[in-house]
């Protein structure tokens, strides 16, 4: 997994940065086979680490004003993570310069996570702060290996400015004001609008391999962190007074429901499928399909994630205080929203990844989605525990249609050889 960077290229020179030919920077062909190093797994961990932060914010305050909130902070941070995935792609981190400066960025995105439970607050200009080191590290990073880094440096600069001041415009009790608001969106279209100014086509080049098994690791460790954030969150009170069987079913389904997420992306050869495409196709289609893919396609994918941590994160919180939403009131209508919704947008990021690809099938996973979102009515009058059995038999349901699908295609084409080889005969 990590042979490929254990090779330490060339330095960039001028003239490299200048052509803004990673390829050349690194003294090899962008199609160079290039595997994800430990260390992009370990700034995984610690992007993760703002999963949870996200996740947190939703299980402890479900407000519209904290969907708004989790929205403008994971726009940014993802587009950071992004921005970071194409630099290691550019240049795997092996230079000492190059690691203690990726380890830099990685304290950014730490500081972040510790901001981001109070970041509309008091903490608003630490994150800004932290944000800021991300960005700018990144720059200095990109830069060794493309100058081109220096047309799209100026929007990530200025949204991280943006934000920094953002979190001086708080009220007297703390909390942001509209202004602050506004700053954040306005940081957000900054960032979200800079390909369209400056598109990365031609500009900086793409390894196949090296991006997807990069996306696809994150897509894990965020799966695997947000099953830690449901443990940490029943084990606390499980410490504490009488068994609670609901607590321990709550996070036993929680555990279900993160095995047929990994199911649905990792089990069925999707990656493999994704790789071949993105290989397959020329610079510039590549270089779409990372955006509109990769990018766009896992926008969905992880708040779904994010959404159905928080949620099941409240279920077992409340089950280990004996605590549960009267049936049909505005809370147990909340949290089976956001159970429901978070399903749905994982399946429907998926949908859109393979649709942008053209690999696997869509209609099954789209239906499901749709299905996800009927188990809201369940969860408001049945409670929690039965809606996530069904959410969880939702997510399980593609893969077994899909598994009949393939089984009778099989059967379809051995009978089809069958008949081919009698009439030969």
């Amino acid at each position: 997994m990590t042979g490929g960077a254990d090779q330490a290229p060339a330095d960039a020179t001028t003239a490299d940065r200048t052509t803004g030919d990673p390829a050349a920077a690194n003294g090899a062909s962008a199609d160079e086979p290039l595997r994800v190093s430990t260390l992009e797994i370990f700034f995984d961990l610690v992007f993760a680490f703002t999963l949870t932060q996200l996740t947190a914010v939703l299980a402890s305050s479900l407000t519209w004003l904290a969907v708004a909130q989790v929205l403008l902070v994971f726009g940014l941070i993802w587009w950071m993570y992004g921005a970071y995935a194409w630099l290691t792609n550019s240049r795997p981190p092996v230079h000492t310069a190059e690691r203690v400066l990726l380890l830099v960025g990685m304290a950014g995105f730490l500081v972040i996570g510790i901001a981001i439970p109070r970041g509309f607050e008091r903490y608003g200009v630490v994150l800004g702060l932290g944000y800021l080191v991300v960005v700018l590290v990144h720059s200095g990073l990109y830069y060794r290996v493309n100058a081109n880094i220096l047309l799209v440096a100026p929007f990530n600069i200025g949204s991280a400015v943006l934000v920094t001041i953002a979190g001086l415009l708080h009220g007297p009790d703390g909390t942001a004001s509209a202004a602050s608001y506004a700053l954040w969106a306005t940081a957000l279209a900054v960032q979200l609008g800079a390909p369209l100014v400056v598109h990365p086509a031609g500009r900086f080049e793409l390894r196949a391999g090296h991006f997807s098994e990069r996306h696809n690791a994150m897509v894990i460790v965020a799966i695997g962190e947000s099953v830690a954030a449901i443990g940490i969150a029943a084990a606390g009170p499980a410490g504490h007074g009488p068994v609670s069987w609901r607590l321990l079913a709550g996070a036993v389904l929680g555990l279900a429901v993160a095995a047929a997420l990994w199911w649905l992306v990792f089990g069925t050869g999707e990656e493999e499928r994704a790789e071949q495409v993105l290989s397959q196709s020329s610079a510039d289609r590549r270089t779409a399909l990372a955006l509109s893919a990769y990018f766009y396609g896992n926008i969905p994918l992880l708040l779904g994630l994010v959404s159905l941590a928080a949620g099941i994160a409240r279920e077992v919180v409340q089950a280990a205080g004996g605590q549960t939403p009267a049936a049909g009131s505005l809370a147990s209508l909340g949290q089976a929203a956001l159970l429901a919704a978070g399903a749905a947008l994982f399946l429907a990021g998926n949908v859109i990844i393979r649709w942008q690809l053209g690999i696997g099938h869509l209609r099954v996973r789209a239906a499901a989605a749709g299905a996800a979102l009927a188990t809201i009515p369940v969860g408001v009058f049945g409670g929690l525990v039965v809606q996530l059995v069904l959410v969880a038999a939702v997510l399980i349901a593609p893969l077994v249609v899909e598994g009949q699908i393939a089984a009778r295609r099989a059967a379809a084409r051995t009978a089809g050889a069958s008949a081919g080889g009698d009439g030969a005969g």
